[in-house]
């Protein structure tokens, strides 16, 4: 058997083997001496294999498996095999020894995860990808649609490396946290691992928005002791009132992770003390009979009932339904003691466990002996439909992304059959959605449905709860314009194969018609004519040329008008076409306003607009100028977590040769002449040029909306000072960016 080779120092050593001997330690699913063995035997390898390897912080290389692999056998509760691939995740990508190495000596689950878990490079393409990152997370998501450990190994991979981004580059950093916080953990969450995905969320937020990860970290601070008091004193009542039932429960005080807290700030502008749930009360019941489980927090409901009011339109029901990842808990929102409402979660000790592990105490408490398919197993079943699609229509890796998130990272809803069946959908689905979902001949002909027994259109938005029958007609045709009413990827699927069967049975009528016409204007009827016909009316394919032919959209004086043309205006079309990618923008004047957003081959982006003193991202797309945005913009981290090797170091200098365009939302209480002497701080004190100013009532309050030109972030922070001093003014805020 192989030995630490000296090339790690003796106290290095003695860390790899007391890391280790934690591995073993926190390895709680069954094991026996063999597995045991094997694992040791993988750990050995692992360590040979990046003898020479350190990571950026100088430690050696090897903490990084086993830190992974701890996390998968303590964290996530998986066995030898997921243990053995996470200390071998890198072996394949980093060092000389091969997949058929790994096969051989550890078996062919282990490979395929470690091959799975592989980064793609340059050298796997024939020719240039667009995106990397994309290519590689197209690759786990097959692999994990025939072993769900591949995205376990991988999620782990990126908590460790998460953990530890500290000593990355700034650009980096930013790479690792957008593509993050887009894709893996959201995944974490469809899989239950919700601590993974609040750990990782943290740590996006901390790297890409520190400012205010730390500000929010310091408010938390400040309330924890004072409403961690008040929340066991909510619960004090129920408790002593269930126990002396004979209940066992346990109760908590739960303080929302510091992203969730600030996406509820943003969500509702509104400060952290002015947020109802930051804090949550949570009350567990032991009830070993799953059977009774349902009773018993509906009793637990009943006894909160006894000292608080609940707000019944805030009640969600996750125990009648179990979202897909297994998660139940009755949520409910009860006024306190102090005239506050307060988050409330009632789970049994097996709830709890799903909810805190995810997948790993999903397999413990699935019921072996049952043939109905868990939440879990319909979620990987879309996946592997979804993978099927994605090689059916050919889809590049950035399409497979897009249509993945839309159908599997969207909050879901329940609706029903006729039958009352239950069916699970992205939130967002329509009608049309619903039809595709049960079959494609149901949305081919779909032309409306009835909704909770009332006659609705195709384009109608569910709700859960919803019970929908479809309506058909033998007379629908599947139509273009539904892509805007479908919500889903796998609709979008069936709709485009249902539009391109029905044109197809006007394949032979069109092309006669279309021979016709080229004979009569005396044109060849070759292959590349037609196809530049197709080009011209951006068709896909000859089948949609011939569709819109025997439809009359195309007749004779088209075909005419694009294929009669001399040989000088037909080489004038194609240099035209030859150049169009070799202009260059023209540059701005300095006295020119910026919101036209084009400076010196620099984009300002219209979605976050950034001034001058915010922090920013530079991102270089081939072929366009770079485009910057703040850093925690969502399309700035939906292109960083597809072209994270695009990120360019930047940052936008003070000066007064460009005016940048903000925009202010100023609440306060409506009483006459507020617009003059909001309008006079701006123009004649501040001295600001002002794009637009609208303002409206909303009961005894006036919103105002302002947008005006500055010249960097210290002008805006002024005007905003100056703002605050006009009297009965209750706040401001810039928007368009989130902090």
């Amino acid at each position: 058997m192989m030995t630490l080779p000296d090339t790690y120092s003796q106290d290095e050593k003695a860390e790899l083997e007391r890391q280790f001997d934690k591995l073993l330690r926190c390895w709680k699913s069954r094991k026996n001496e063999q597995d045991v063995e094997s694992v040791t035997e993988g750990f050995l390898l692992a360590a040979n294999a990046h003898k020479d390897q350190r990571r950026r912080s100088g430690e050696p290389y090897m903490y990084h498996p086993l830190a992974v692999a701890t996390i998968i056998a303590g964290e996530m509760g998986m066995g030898r095999t997921s243990i053995i691939a996470a200390l071998l995740h890198d072996v394949v990508e980093d060092t000389e020894y091969t997949l058929d190495y790994v096969k051989e000596h550890f078996g062919e689950k282990v490979a395929q995860i470690v091959d799975g878990v592989t980064k793609l490079t340059n050298e796997d393409f024939d020719a240039d990808v667009r995106s990397l990152q994309a290519e590689t997370f197209r690759k786990v998501i097959m692999s994990m649609s025939y072993d769900i450990r591949v995205i376990l190994v991988k999620l782990a991979d990126r908590l460790h490396n998460m953990r530890t981004l500290g000593s990355m580059p700034h650009h980096k950093q930013l790479k690792i946290a957008s593509e993050t916080t887009q894709i893996y953990a959201p995944v974490a969450y469809r899989l239950g691992l919700y601590k993974v995905k609040l750990e990782l969320d943290d740590l996006c937020l901390k790297y890409i928005n520190p400012q205010v990860f730390e500000s929010v970290q310091k408010q938390l601070a400040e309330v924890r002791d004072r409403k961690i008091k008040e929340l066991e004193d909510f619960l004090a009542p129920v408790k002593s009132d269930l126990e002396k039932q004979g209940v066992k429960v346990r109760t908590m005080a739960i303080e929302r992770n510091v992203s969730s807290v600030w996406e509820r700030m943003v969500k509702f502008g509104m400060s952290l003390e002015e947020v109802y749930d930051v804090y949550v009360a949570r009350i567990i019941i032991d009830c070993p009979n799953i059977e009774e489980e349902k009773v018993k927090c509906w009793e637990t409901f009943a006894a909160f009932t006894k000292y608080y009011y609940p707000d019944n339109k805030k009640m969600r029901d996750w125990v009648s339904f179990p979202k897909t990842n297994g998660y139940s808990s009755i949520h409910a929102v009860f006024m306190n003691q102090n005239g506050n409402w307060v988050e409330t979660q009632i789970r049994t000790e097996r709830m709890d466990e799903i909810a805190e592990n995810g997948f790993a105490a999903y397999w413990k408490y699935r019921d072996k002996n049952s043939t109905a398919e868990s939440g879990l197993d319909l979620w990987m079943k879309v996946v592997k439909d979804l993978v099927k699609q994605a090689d059916e229509n050919h889809a590049s890796a950035i399409e497979f992304i897009d249509s993945f998130k839309l159908d599997l990272f969207n909050d879901e809803i329940f609706v029903f059959t006729p039958n009352g069946d239950k069916m699970t959908l992205p939130k967002g689905s329509t009608v049309l959605d619903f039809a595709y979902n049960i079959h494609s001949d149901l949305g081919n002909h779909c032309v409306g449905a009835n909704i909770n027994k009332k006659l609705s259109p195709i384009q109608t938005e569910l709700k859960m709860g919803d019970q929908v029958e479809i309506i058909t007609s033998e007379h629908q045709e599947p139509q273009e314009k539904w892509f805007d009413y479908l919500a889903t990827s796998s609709a979008k699927s069936r709709l485009k194969n249902g539009i391109k069967d029905f044109r197809k049975v006007f394949k032979d009528k069109g092309k006669t018609m279309l021979k016709e016409y080229f004979d009569h204007a005396k044109i060849d009827f070759s292959k590349q004519n037609r196809n530049t016909l197709a080009e011209k009316f951006n068709l896909a394919n000859r089948n949609d040329l011939y569709y819109f032919v025997a439809i009359n959209k195309i007749g004779q004086q088209d075909v005419d008008s694009v294929l009669k043309k001399n040989d000088a205006s037909w080489s004038d079309h194609l240099m035209k076409y030859l150049t169009l990618g070799f202009v260059k923008p023209a540059q701005k004047k300095n006295g020119d306003k910026a919101d036209e957003n084009n400076v010196s081959g620099y984009v300002i982006a219209t979605c976050c607009k950034p001034i001058p003193g915010d922090d920013i991202v530079a991102i270089e797309l081939p072929g366009e100028p770079v485009q910057i945005h703040h850093p925690d913009c969502p399309e700035a981290m939906k292109l960083m977590s597809r072209y994270g090797e695009n990120i360019v170091k930047a940052r936008m200098q003070f000066g007064n040769d460009f005016a940048f365009l903000a925009t202010l939302k100023v609440l306060a209480v409506n009483k006459m002449g507020f617009g003059a002497k909001l309008f006079d701080t701006i123009t004649n004190q501040e001295k600001l040029d002002m794009q637009a100013m609208e303002m409206k009532i909303e009961g005894g309050m006036v919103v105002a909306t302002v947008s005006v030109y500055v010249n960097n972030l210290k002008t805006l922070e002024n005007l905003i000072d100056k703002i605050k001093k006009i009297e009965l003014v209750k706040k401001v805020e810039r928007i368009g960016k989130r902090s």
